[in-house]
């Protein structure tokens, strides 16, 4: 869509890739042992391409059951008196392969509990979905392996709450890092395709529909949050 979304008859420019979060600075108002947070505002400049305002508060904390779970949680405050519509996502990448002598395909993705899962591919041309053809991820007791042309077309887009929990594991099937992510509509899988990483990447919303040009209220998995709402988002990354 060129870049630019609508809201209520306006047309608003988003050029980045991902939103424009991820390239701003945020301050840190809380750092102990085993926690951050972290906390982003509109300004004048936000407002220009996103017409809310809001406050996003990022927390880092290592979980008090597993030492070894790193949980992130969004809390995402609407400071308008209307109805404010977002999305958000993260994209976490892990090294892969952890060891450079083997190699990225050597690796699995496990989907404990899963026989198969459908996902969609974004157009080339302007990273829009494009959601005429769904594909089959057929597993092999819950396994799919990262192959060297799996990101061939860039992302692996899953819709409907299909994953709350993916595992990469090292070439022994031993797990090396787990993704927890219930509750999260979107789960994006990417790498590039000579990548020594691979993403997990849990979404609440995700690119337009190619050929989409309607309004934010009405792009597809948008959140809302009515006037001084906040909620809540969290997700964990365990370290094996």
């Amino acid at each position: 869509n060129g870049g630019v979304y609508r809201y209520q008859g306006k047309g608003y420019e988003m050029k980045t890739q991902h939103g424009f979060a991820r390239d701003m600075e945020f301050t840190c108002v809380s750092e102990r042992e085993n926690k951050l947070i972290h906390r982003l505002t509109a300004t004048e400049e936000t407002l220009k391409k996103y017409p809310f305002a809001f406050t996003l508060y990022i927390t880092h904390r290592f979980s008090e059951k597993n030492p070894r779970e790193l949980l992130i949680s969004w809390e995402v405050i609407n400071e308008n008196d209307d109805t404010m519509y977002y999305s958000i996502g993260g994209h976490p990448a892990f090294r892969v392969p952890e060891n450079p002598k083997e190699s990225r395909d050597q690796y699995w993705l496990e989907f404990p509990g899963k026989e198969h899962l459908e996902y969609l591919l974004l157009n080339p041309q302007n990273g829009l979905a494009a959601t005429g053809t769904t594909y089959d991820l057929k597993l092999r007791d819950g396994c799919y392996p990262i192959e060297e042309h799996l990101f061939d077309r860039d992302a692996l887009v899953f819709e409907g709450g299909q994953i709350g929990e993916v595992r990469i594991d090292r070439p022994d099937k031993t797990p090396y890092v787990t993704l927890r992510c219930a509750g999260f509509p979107f789960v994006g899988i990417w790498s590039k395709p000579d990548g020594a990483f691979v993403c997990l990447e849990p979404w609440m919303g995700r690119t337009d529909d190619d050929g989409f040009t309607g309004d934010l209220a009405e792009k597809i998995g948008v959140e809302s949050l009515k006037a001084r709402e906040n909620r809540m988002y969290t997700y964990g990354i365990e370290f094996h």
